[in-house]
């Protein structure tokens, strides 16, 4: 580690790697210290997969500059997602033609107020006295887009919030969704090209645990390996994500600020959530999928892209359309996260073949001689993310702004739960916070 840095940086995700190298790059001493033994944090790409595999995001929502800059000027190749969508209705597969009705459920969202969560949004715009199953139907479809896409509970998530966000995708064309080729690593890995030439290294398995500050000094200590250290600084930058600034001090991951922050500040964290999710990727020997035809379809799933249905594990599924390899993907958010986190593996992949075999109408046994993988990584267990993504609860439109507001110009934030441009919980949102934090302490330095 540097004896004397000028800023410490908590965490190697994007975040903090973006900011380490604006940092870097003005000619500011870094110590960047990262718990796990990568970078990187929620951009994981699964390192023994053949096939890009993501276990984390996977992603790359619309065209925001600050997520294609690097990957244009490497010529790293991107693809856009393509294919056919699929509802499970009734017991079968037929297409989905629900997206229209929700769009305009949706677009009824506003960011003024009064604010309310998206259940109340939902009951006060759209009533049913008359029990029409259409608008129920659609209704259902809209809560499970929110859940879905934002990890979120409709019952506290913010529509003033929602409305921001759908908002700032119309901006960078957020409707479309394009995977990097080589996987998310492509791009962690010219973070960390760029980091090295700045002669910026990482230390990792050094979990932070206590942050001691006063104006114009910082003392971290930690872990380092089961040893002790101590680094201080005159700054420190605090990227670590939102489920790790909610945990309890003692609790592992946990971080301990003496003095404890602003009120200002635990406010704003009481006004955000991190959102759960669970996923599951399962390699196949092949794409069994292409041969079947469900009853309600005049084509097979030979270009499937997604399905959608209520199933109680992994309501949604998606391969990795256009690109033809036997890998598909089961994503189980809010509550079906919760069934699932804290499970072994084995569970949580059993559940997965059982559901996909329902939906697919193949057997469970089938499906298990045809398994080659299965990749999983328990985010809500993680100690070090404890969540997925994160999300504003009503009310707190502005707690984004606050959270990633500095304190006495020593204590920095970011992470894609201080970005205040509409795309929290995003990769680009998170990069975008890291660069904001790393101008606000070159002002200050």
């Amino acid at each position: 580690m540097a004896s004397q840095p000028d800023v410490i940086i908590v965490g190697a995700g994007v975040a903090g790697l973006s900011a380490a190298i604006e940092l870097a790059q003005a000619g500011l001493g870094i110590s960047i210290l990262e718990a796990r033994n990568r970078a990187g944090g929620r951009v994981f790409t699964d390192p023994t997969s053949k096939i890009p595999v993501e276990l984390g995001a996977e992603f790359l929502h619309g065209l925001a500059p600050d997520i294609w800059q690097p990957i244009q000027q490497h010529n790293l190749k991107v693809t856009e997602v393509d294919g056919d969508n699929w509802c499970f209705r009734d017991g079968k597969l037929g297409p989905c033609n629900f997206f229209g009705d929700v769009g305009k459920i949706l677009k009824k969202m506003t960011d003024e107020p009064p604010d309310r969560s998206f259940l109340r949004f939902l009951a006060r715009e759209f009533p049913n006295p008359k029990h029409d199953p259409k608008l129920e139907e659609t209704k259902a479809h809209a809560r499970n887009y929110v859940t879905g896409f934002n990890a979120a509970d409709p019952g506290e998530v913010s529509v003033n919030w929602l409305a921001q966000e759908m908002e700032a995708e119309k901006i960078i064309e957020g409707d479309r969704a394009f995977r990097i080729g080589q996987g998310y690593r492509a791009l962690i890995e010219i973070l960390l090209q760029r980091l090295q030439h700045v002669n910026t290294p990482i230390n990792f398995n050094s979990a932070a645990e206590t942050v001691r500050w006063s104006r114009g000094r910082v003392e971290i200590s930690g872990r380092k390996s089961k040893k002790q250290f101590q680094l201080a600084a005159s700054h420190a930058l605090i990227t670590v994500p939102l489920g790790v600034l909610l945990a309890q001090p003692r609790q592992k991951g946990g971080l301990h600020f003496a003095p404890a922050l602003p009120a200002s500040k635990k406010k704003a964290l009481e006004k955000l959530a991190m959102g759960r999710v669970l996923r599951v990727t399962l390699e196949f020997k092949k794409r069994f999928w292409k041969d079947i035809q469900p009853p309600d379809g005049k084509k097979t799933l030979a270009n499937l892209s997604f399905i959608f249905s209520d199933d109680e594990w992994f309501p949604t599924w998606w391969t990795q359309m256009p690109l033809e390899v036997p890998v598909i993907t089961g994503w189980a958010p809010f509550k079906s996260a919760d069934k699932l986190s804290a499970h072994s593996s084995n569970f949580v992949i059993d559940k997965a073949l059982a559901t996909l075999g329902r939906l697919l109408q193949v057997s469970r046994k089938d499906l298990a001689n045809m398994l080659k993988r299965a990749h999983f990584h328990d985010w809500q267990s993680d100690p070090f993310s404890r969540g997925a993504y994160s999300y504003v609860k009503v009310g707190g439109k502005n707690a984004p702004r606050i959270l990633g507001k500095p304190v006495d110009q020593t204590l920095f934030f970011a992470g894609e739960a201080t970005d205040t441009t509409g795309h929290t919980g995003t990769v680009h949102g998170a990069i975008a916070s890291g660069i904001r934090a790393a101008h606000e302490i070159l002002k200050s330095a």
